[in-house]
């Protein structure tokens, strides 16, 4: 068999990609990791450091890996017992599989000389990120993710590149992304971002009947990276305790209610990780199908179409441009892919772990504005209450 290593310089095509199950796979391709070894790293042997920090193969395997080559140190094959030394460079030749997306298009909305704009689909990420720790493991929710994500799309299926997202989506949140398509448009987006010159507006579906006047919700936001949540903290001026949190807030209008469920319209002042979801649960109107962020009550009286094929509803079933649905996407099921006899995922197409139901979050962006410019995106249909 032959093994064809690819590298960040390699750019996503449209044959990378498998459609099956109404998802979006990535033939799995051999890839190169690469870092240098931290302080902590510093006098384990090669297998340990991989067995004890990247826990999500076995030991055999990386044994294995250092036995046949795979993982090396500065270029060359060490034995297992090699003892690694601090900022050496550490190599993992890793067959690659991405977790898949839902198989949506990401329609183009507008596009300038130096700027795009497109509706990115919910379970999609926005990029991959490259500042994630080193050889696959799941690291970093994205750390997973390169060439299923928007930006690999749009180079794929559009020939758009370079590409540079100047703004921040979750993977489970949808609606407008901003992207430039120089360094130097990217830096004047981001300038007038860390100004506070720009304006956000979302909506989201949420529990209940939210109140009709505007609620500013001014609750600091405490992010607990190894849970994945925040949680909204308020300062108790008795005891003098202190809070761990960041300054956050959120303004928030009801566009609409039937009684179940309501429409709000968004607006965080402040950009923290999951602000608007914890900031809604603080409400007592946490967002409808948000997992995290639902109380065990709410939970079992907001369950009903909840699922990921029924809450990420794609933008061809919303209200996008014409021309742009997802129905190009057929079913290749006859594709194939080289099995690898030392990838621990092999002969699966997605990654060991994956479930296979994800859930969309009832969040999209609809609009960011700045001085002298606005970018819009139409709403989904979950937003639309009949």
């Amino acid at each position: 068999m032959e093994i064809v290593w690819q590298t960040p310089a390699n750019p996503p095509e449209k044959r990378d990609y498998i459609f099956r199950d109404g998802r979006r796979h990535v033939k799995p391709y051999y890839f190169e990791f690469i870092s240098h070894v931290k302080n902590r790293w510093a006098g384990k042997t090669i297998v340990d450091l991989f067995a004890e920090e990247f826990k999500g193969r076995p030991y055999e395997y990386y044994v294995g890996a250092v036995n046949c080559g795979r993982i090396q140190v500065d270029g060359e094959m060490v034995p297992v017992s090699y003892i690694v030394k601090s900022s050496q460079k550490i190599s993992h030749f890793l067959h690659r599989h991405e977790p898949p997306v839902m198989a949506w298009d990401v329609p183009i909305l507008h596009k300038e000389d130096d700027v795009v704009t497109v509706w990115k689909p919910a379970t999609v990420p926005s990029v991959y990120c490259y500042f994630v720790a080193l050889f696959g493991s799941k690291v970093h929710p994205c750390g997973q993710y390169r060439k299923n994500t928007v930006v690999g799309i749009l180079q794929a299926e559009h020939g758009l590149a370079p590409l540079f997202p100047v703004h921040r989506l979750d993977r489970l949140v949808s609606g407008l992304l901003i992207l430039a398509r120089n360094a130097t448009k990217a830096d004047l987006f981001r300038q007038e971002i860390e100004a506070g010159k720009v304006q956000k507006h979302y909506v989201a579906k949420v529990v209940g009947v939210f109140p009709e006047d505007e609620q500013i919700v001014d609750v600091n936001v405490n992010y607990n990276a190894r849970e994945g949540r925040s949680t909204a903290e308020v300062g108790n001026s008795c005891d003098g305790s202190p809070i761990k949190g960041k300054a956050a807030c959120t303004n928030f209008t009801r566009i609409g209610t039937d009684g179940i469920h309501s429409i709000v319209l968004c607006k965080p002042i402040t950009g923290r990780t999951h602000q608007i979801r914890v900031h809604l649960q603080y409400t007592g109107h946490p967002i409808a199908n948000d997992v995290l962020y639902l109380s065990e009550n709410i939970t079992n009286r907001s369950s009903e179409g909840m699922n990921a094929d029924r809450a990420a509803r794609s933008p061809s079933n919303c209200l996008v441009p014409e021309n742009n649905g997802s129905d190009k996407y057929v079913e290749n099921v006859e594709e194939d892919f080289d099995i690898d006899p030392v990838c621990t995922n092999c002969p699966n197409l997605a990654p060991k772990g994956y479930d296979g139901h994800e859930e969309g979050l009832w969040l999209h962006c609809v609009q960011y504005s700045g001085p002298g410019w606005v970018y819009e995106c139409p709403y989904p249909e979950w937003a639309v209450l009949t």
